[in-house]
């Protein structure tokens, strides 16, 4: 069953110029050390930290809170399988309002998908309750 679907665009160029106003200050308060790291080992640092910020929105959306609620930015991270798919991993508010929109009996999955072209970053999430078996 799904519990949530949240999409969001944002402009590469506002991200950059985000960045290059509030530098680290920025960073830091939006993005997890896991996203920091990956933005900056990447040739297209602006691109992924652009793709990360949709994905916060999208997930916030999906959650049905935005960012309110409880639910803060750096409590909704995304994080790369080894094989690259990229996978949101909530902890804090965000994470409690998870638990409290899944059904007992269930598990919650977090679907994300990311993609970029210049000039736009797009982020899509999906929350679906799966049974426990």
């Amino acid at each position: 069953m799904i519990l949530g679907i949240g999409s969001d665009m944002v402009s590469i160029e506002r991200i950059e110029a985000t960045i290059a106003r509030f530098g680290v200050r920025f960073v830091q308060r939006v993005f997890s050390e896991t996203e920091r790291k990956t933005a900056e080992y990447r040739a297209a640092t602006v691109e992924t930290y652009a793709k990360r910020w949709a994905a916060k929105e999208a997930c916030a959306k999906a959650l049905g809170t935005g960012l309110r609620m409880g639910v803060a930015w750096k409590e909704m991270a995304v994080k790369n399988l080894p094989t690259g798919q990229p996978e949101m991993e909530l902890t804090g508010g965000a994470l409690e309002r998870l638990n409290r929109l899944t059904p007992k009996g269930h598990r919650a999955k977090i679907h994300v998908t990311l993609t970029d072209d210049h000039p736009w970053a797009q982020a899509f999430v999906i929350i679906e309750a799966l049974p426990n078996t």
